[in-house]
């Protein structure tokens, strides 16, 4: 079904409802008027629906809210809704201000040495190595299983099924990462919390995996995150070692925060 045909007047109102809320953020009109290289009589005639920018006009408009041409057609909380699923008009005070912003100091970008309990086998354990990394205003985690824990499971071991990708949250006491394999096949849900250390690059919280409860297995665990930076000579060792382990050759202090004889609670 094609979409309705606008009249002009109808273009200008939805534009101007739309420019509003977009201006809506920002304290001053006159201030957003120069950013955006606009005369404040004329932009206040985009504000009021009496008429609609040249095509160029337009386009810095967009640029600089972030948003595509669709703002002469639609909603914008419906643009960004099919835009951006977290940080939208109806999302963004509740989970989109957590994915902005993260402070370096409170999480680093860079490499994290990982270790938790099995999910599969109560005696063994799993380490890892994931990258953190910031792009615009969020922070993402990228990450692949070990090659040679999925062999000894009997799953495939290339690249896509390996790869894992998370998209990292503020907490008031710390964050939480939302992780996927490829086409969602599977995911989990981190929390962490700082903890005190010599050089302060410790993390502990639990890791819970998406998959009905099982007798013979579990579904939440205590997870630590280590960050170790981007120093070659560090972070290419532990992915060498990455996959299961036995508690005896976990690195001491992840020992420790994994906590192995005490329950989770």
């Amino acid at each position: 079904m094609s979409a309705p045909t606008r009249s002009p007047s109808e273009l200008r109102s939805m534009f101007g409802a739309n420019l509003r809320q977009l201006a809506a953020d920002h304290p001053s009109i006159s201030e957003l008027a120069r950013k955006l290289g606009i005369n404040r009589t004329q932009f206040n005639r985009y504000l009021s629906g009496e008429s609609f920018p040249r095509p160029d006009v337009l386009a810095r408009i967009c640029r600089f809210f972030e948003i595509d041409a669709r703002v002469l057609l639609e909603p914008v909380t419906e643009i960004s809704l099919n835009q951006d699923p977290i940080n939208n008009g109806f999302l963004r005070d509740f989970l989109g201000t957590g994915v902005q912003n993260i402070p370096e100091a409170d999480f680093p970008s860079g490499f994290y040495r990982f270790a938790r309990r099995s999910f599969l086998d109560h005696d063994r354990f799993v380490t890892g190595v994931v990258l953190v990394a910031r792009h615009n205003s969020s922070t993402f985690l990228r990450g692949y299983e070990s090659a040679r824990s999925l062999r000894e499971q009997g799953l495939p071991t290339n690249p896509d099924a390996r790869e894992y990708r998370g998209i990292v949250s503020q907490q008031e006491n710390g964050v939480s990462i939302m992780v996927s394999r490829r086409r969602t096949l599977t995911g989990s849900f981190n929390y962490l919390n700082r903890v005190a250390s010599f050089e302060n690059n410790f993390w502990v919280g639990y890791v819970t995996r998406t998959a009905p409860e099982s007798a013979a297995g579990t579904r939440v665990t205590r997870l630590t995150y280590e960050y170790i930076g981007r120093d070659h000579k560090v972070v290419l060792p532990a992915a060498r070692h990455a996959g299961f382990t036995d508690i005896d050759a976990l690195m001491p202090y992840h020992r420790r925060l994994l906590q192995p004889d005490v329950p989770f609670n």
